[in-house]
C-alpha cells in the first residue's frame, strides 16, 4: 500500500505526532498496564469507544493519520470515522485474542488495518475450531482489510515474540454507526 520510503516517513511522523498512552486494563479480574501504547482518533469527539472497561474519546486526526486514512479509503472504497492506534515497542508488547464485534460497528463492520515498522504476524483463528488459523506477516506499509462476517466467525491477535523486535505501529480504521450512549 505504501512504498518503503513513504512508510519510513509515516512511521517517524506517527512516533512524533501521536500522543501515545499506556492505559490500565482489567483482565480476568486483575488490573494491569496494557501491553502496548495506544491512541484514538476520529471525526467527532462523541464517537467514544469502550473496551476493557476503559472509554476512549477520539482526538482530532494528525496530518499523518489523515493521509493514511485518505489512502486507505481510496484503496478500499470504505469511509472510516475512527482509528485505534497501537504501538508495539518490542516483542513482548502484544494484542490478545479478540473480535471487533461490538454493536457500535454494525452487523458486518469493515476494518482497515495499516502497519508500519517491524513485521509481525497477525493471526486469525476460527471460533469453532481453534486449530484453524490464518497467519499474515504484516510488514512496513502493509494493509489488511477485515469485513463481512469475519468478526462473527474469527478472533484475531498479535502474539508475543521472545526475540527483541523493533517498534511496530498499527492503525485500525473503523466506522462507528451506532455511537455509545454515555
Amino acid at each position: 500500500m505504501f512504498s518503503r520510503t513513504e512508510a519510513a516517513h509515516l512511521l517517524r511522523a506517527l512516533q512524533d505526532e501521536v500522543a501515545w498512552q499506556q492505559k490500565e486494563v482489567t483482565v480476568h479480574g486483575k488490573t494491569v498496564m496494557q501491553p502496548r501504547l495506544v491512541a484514538y482518533m476520529g471525526d467527532d469527539p462523541s464517537l467514544a469507544y469502550t473496551y476493557s472497561r476503559q472509554t476512549m474519546f477520539p482526538v482530532a486526526w494528525t496530518p499523518a493519520v489523515s493521509m493514511i486514512k485518505a489512502r486507505l479509503e481510496q484503496e478500499t472504497g470504505g469511509v472510516f470515522n475512527t482509528c485505534l492506534l497501537n504501538q508495539y515497542r518490542h516483542g513482548r508488547d502484544h494484542m490478545s485474542w479478540h473480535s471487533d464485534n461490538e454493536a457500535l460497528y454494525g452487523p458486518q463492520p469493515v476494518i482497515g488495518s495499516v502497519s508500519f515498522g517491524e513485521a509481525r504476524d497477525f493471526v486469525l483463528r476460527h471460533n469453532d475450531d481453534h486449530s484453524q488459523k490464518l497467519t499474515f506477516p504484516l510488514g512496513h506499509g502493509d494493509m489488511l482489510t477485515m469485513q463481512g462476517t469475519t468478526q462473527d466467525h474469527w478472533m484475531h491477535a498479535l502474539p508475543k515474540r521472545a526475540k527483541r523486535l523493533e517498534p511496530r505501529i498499527n492503525l485500525t480504521f473503523r466506522t462507528i454507526v451506532h455511537p455509545e450512549r454515555l
